[in-house]
């Protein structure tokens, strides 16, 4: 997505790289080891050298972690005062914001990201969250109902419980913090997964957050690998509930897995976004927003428009706009603030996008630029245009989650919601033209839980997020992530005696 935020954050240090140690579990308060004395190694995805050797957590950390949480969420955190979990939040959004310098550098090192794009968009939307949801705990009620004369009724909304919290590694603090604002506000505990590949921020943060008054217990933190540890929270009995982002694969085990108890299960999974352009938009405009809704963070991002559709009249205007930008797109160094593009997150996922580059030109889509690996060391692919995609290819039906766009010729606006809504997803989409009957009309047709108007890729906390079919289940965000760690309770009281 483009920067949804821009604080004007302009501090002077963030290429200094912070200091890095071995990293251990986070469980009932207090850094331990995994049971097993198993580690891992996290690399630096543009250099690809080794920047920590982090804990290996299994099963039987799993166990004590979900213990952990149990017994904070029957003691302190439960009996604790809303208005006072309320502080607690905002004392971890300062000390936060305190951090910045260390926490961007990090996010920024681990995962790859243009340090810019971590100043403008990643950080500054994670307090924005916390502070959000912070001022959430204590409004949190339910409602006098009117029954019968003889009775009062009302409810009230509790806390679900025992949260699984598992984040993707494209987002790490942000989407993180999604998660975790939220369900603390609402009085649950939480046992957090954070990605393999980028756990660093989490455990940074979670230690923050101690410092700011959190009990503990309240937040537990156990890295490893999602087959073993995000398994085990997933079939845990006494975990409550599961939020997860992530791909569609893994969100139908999740389903499966959380039938054995019957947990709540919010699901934010893929996304194959359509970004519709017609002849009479704002070509420069909606070209330039087009490469950034692709291109951000090396196409990384679920709501991705990686599928621009194009009216056949200027069709070839807007391959030559989003080709030029492609090109001028700068590749480099993450902690370099001019860097536009770093590095995809590991080579697993490099070889991933390439193997579908090659697959575009073999089902004959015509590959504009790009296409191919930035150099020796460090996982950077240079931003692809493919032209002339029929919409029934593969690249023009399956998540890529690169910096890869496919442009698609549409006739009319039967042919446009026909295509844009033809794949199994429904996360996003966009769409730009003068006519503002024409853009109301796709607003309301398209399968989609966000439609942007002239516009492209900006979110914010307040609005509900998240999509259908293969783009998961629930919202987050808003009011509707208070629901998802709520749950309703109806008092009946007996007025007569």
């Amino acid at each position: 997505m483009p920067v949804a935020y821009d604080y004007g954050h302009e501090r002077q240090d963030v290429r200094k790289v912070p200091t890095i140690r071995d990293e251990l579990l986070l469980i009932d308060g207090a850094r331990v080891r995994s049971l097993s004395g198993r580690s891992f190694k996290s690399l630096n995805p543009a250099t690809e050298q080794v920047i920590a050797t982090i804990a290996e957590g299994n099963e039987a950390d799993v166990d004590r972690a979900v213990a952990a949480a149990r017994r904070a969420f029957e003691g302190p955190w439960r009996t604790m005062r809303a208005a006072e979990r309320g502080h607690i939040l905002m004392r971890w959004a300062e000390l936060l914001k305190q951090h910045a310098d260390e926490i961007v550098a990090l996010e920024s090192l681990d995962a790859g990201k243009p340090i810019s794009g971590v100043l403008r968009q990643d950080f500054p939307a994670a307090i924005d969250t916390l502070t959000y949801y912070a001022g959430w705990a204590d409004k949190i009620s339910g409602d006098v109902v009117s029954t019968r004369d003889d009775a009062l009724t009302y409810t009230v909304r509790e806390p679900v419980g025992v949260v699984a919290a598992i984040v993707p590694w494209n987002f790490p603090l942000m989407i993180g913090m999604w998660k975790l604002a939220p369900a603390l506000a609402c009085g649950c505990t939480i046992v957090m997964k954070p990605a393999e590949l980028t756990s660093l921020s989490a455990l940074r943060i979670a230690e923050l957050a101690l410092e700011a008054g959190l009990p503990k217990g309240v937040l537990n933190i156990v890295t490893g690998p999602g087959r073993v540890v995000g398994d085990a929270l997933v079939n845990h009995p006494d975990v409550d509930k599961v939020t997860f982002t992530g791909s569609p694969g893994v969100g139908r085990g999740i389903m499966k897995g959380a039938a054995g108890n019957f947990k709540r299960v919010s699901l934010e999974l893929g996304g194959k976004s359509a970004n519709v352009i017609f002849d009479d938009a704002n070509l420069e405009a909606a070209a330039k927003a087009a490469a950034a809704g692709i291109f951000f963070n090396a196409g990384q991002v679920c709501s991705a428009g990686s599928r621009v559709l194009v009216q056949e009249k200027a069709y070839d205007e807007v391959v030559e706009r989003l080709v030029a930008r492609a090109e001028a797109l700068r590749i480099g160094d993450p902690a370099d603030r001019a860097t536009a593009l770093g590095p995809v997150i590991s080579e697993k996922q490099m070889r991933s996008i390439l193997d579908y580059v090659a697959i575009g030109k073999k089902e004959g889509a015509q590959l504009a630029t790009g296409g191919e690996r930035v150099g020796d060391r460090g996982y950077f692919i240079r931003p692809t245009v493919f032209a002339n995609v029929a919409h029934e290819m593969r690249v023009s039906q399956e998540e890529i989650f690169g910096p890869v766009v496919s442009v698609i010729k549409f006739k009319d606006e039967a042919d446009a919601l026909r295509i844009a809504n033809g794949t199994a997803y429904s996360l996003a989409a966009g769409v730009w033209s003068a006519d503002i009957g024409r853009v109301q009309r796709f607003a309301k047709k398209a399968r989609a839980g966000t439609v942007w108007i002239n516009t492209y890729g900006y979110t914010d906390v307040r609005l509900p997020w998240g999509g259908e079919r293969d783009s998961g289940l629930g919202r987050e965000h808003g009011t509707a992530a208070l629901d998802n760690f709520t749950e309703p309770k109806a008092v009946w009281m007996n007025l007569n005696g």
